[in-house]
C-alpha cells in the first residue's frame, strides 16, 4: 500500500511539472532561439549539400581521368585529388556561419529570428551553389589536366574564382549578423 502511495505521489508531482515544461517550450524566447538554431543548421546544411554534390562530380571525373591515363599507360596525376576536394571548403564556410549564428542565439532579440533564418538559408544556398559549380569546373579541370598534363595552376585559379563567391557570401553574412546583434 505504501508503494502505491509513493507511486501516486510521484505521478502527481510529475504531472504538476508538465504545464511548466509545456510553457517553456511554447515561450517566445524558446521559439526565437529555436528558429535561430534552425538558421544555423540551414547555413551549414545547404553549403554541405552543395559541397557533396560538387565534390562528387569532381571525384567522378578524377576517377574517369585516371582510368584514361591507365589505359594509355600514362602516369595518373595525383593533383586530381586537389580538384576533387576543392568544393569541400564551402562546408567550412557554412560551419563558420553556423557557429556565429549559434553564438547570437543566446542574446537574440525577440522577433529577430526571421532575419537570422533569411541570412542562414540564403547564405547556405549561395555557398552550396558555389560549391556545386566549383565541382563542375573541377571535373572539367580533371579531364583537361589528365589529358594534357598542363595548365594545373590556371585551372586551380579558375576554381578559386568560383570559390570567391562563397567567401564573399560568408563575409557579407558575418557583417549582416553583426549588425543584427546591436
Amino acid at each position: 500500500m505504501s508503494l502505491l502511495l509513493t507511486l501516486a505521489d510521484a505521478a502527481a508531482q510529475a504531472a504538476s511539472t508538465v504545464p511548466a515544461a509545456a510553457q517553456a517550450v511554447t515561450s517566445p524566447d524558446f521559439v526565437t532561439r529555436s528558429m535561430v538554431y534552425a538558421s544555423a543548421t540551414a547555413a551549414i546544411g545547404f553549403s554541405a549539400i552543395g559541397s557533396a554534390y560538387g565534390a562528387g562530380a569532381a571525384a567522378c571525373s578524377a576517377v574517369g581521368a585516371w582510368k584514361k591515363c591507365y589505359m594509355q599507360n600514362k602516369p595518373a596525376p595525383f593533383q586530381l585529388l586537389i580538384f576533387a576536394g576543392a568544393p569541400l571548403s564551402q562546408t567550412i564556410y557554412g560551419m563558420i556561419l553556423m557557429f556565429i549564428i549559434m553564438g547570437h542565439a543566446v542574446n537574440v532579440r525577440p522577433g529577430a529570428w526571421p532575419l537570422y533564418l533569411f541570412v542562414g538559408v540564403i547564405s547556405g544556398v549561395a555557398m552550396g551553389v558555389s560549391a556545386l559549380w566549383q565541382g563542375l569546373a573541377a571535373a572539367a579541370s580533371s579531364d583537361a589536366f589528365a589529358e594534357t598534363g598542363k595548365g594545373f595552376t590556371n585551372q586551380l585559379m579558375a576554381l578559386g574564382i568560383v570559390e570567391t563567391v562563397a567567401i564573399f557570401v560568408m563575409a557579407f553574412a558575418i557583417v549582416l549578423l553583426n549588425m543584427l546583434s546591436f
